[in-house]
């Protein structure tokens, strides 16, 4: 008959450590999003980020070309808000000087037919915002007062619309 070797509670609560570092390493973890960037232009023609905080703060913005493979993504763009956004809907040029913005990486070149994308973050990592992707083509069919953003496929709306709805989903 074997014998039973009772766990020792020492035993126990190491394998209840392990057991809960496994599955929280397992789960991954994610910034929450809290807030939905967007892309305009000016009457000019410039490019516009567009911020619209939903409910926390967000610290600052970034343009990226997207890439199938991470490790390829190149940074064309980034902004510190100053002081954090608060909620509510926010814009800013992206390749010149704003009141409230302090310019991090100049805005570099697009590429025609490269896709690019504006998200934005804090600096604790605590919020984000929902992500816009674009290549400059769509930048060419944009109108200024209309924002590119991302709901669940990106779509074009006025500026108005954007703003009472781009928060209904977060």
């Amino acid at each position: 008959m074997p014998l039973s070797v009772p766990r020792s509670p020492y035993r126990r609560r190491l394998s209840v450590a392990v057991a809960v570092v496994a599955l929280a390493a397992a789960s991954g973890c994610t910034v929450p999003i809290d807030a939905v960037a967007g892309i305009s232009v000016t009457a000019d023609g410039h490019l516009l980020g567009v911020m619209m905080v939903c409910g926390h703060r967000i610290d600052g913005a970034t343009l990226y070309r997207d890439s199938d493979d991470p490790d390829r993504d190149q940074t064309l763009g980034s902004w510190s808000a100053e002081p954090h956004l608060e909620p509510g809907l926010t814009t800013w040029p992206l390749d010149a000087p704003a009141a409230g913005w302090t310019t991090d990486t100049p805005l570099g070149s697009l590429t025609p037919g490269a896709t690019y994308a504006l998200y934005g973050w804090t600096e604790d990592n605590s919020w984000s915002s929902s992500s816009v992707s674009f290549t400059p083509a769509d930048t060419d069919r944009l109108s200024p007062g209309m924002v590119r953003y991302s709901d669940d496929t990106e779509v074009t709306v006025p500026m108005a619309e954007f703003k009472a709805k781009a928060c209904e989903d977060d």
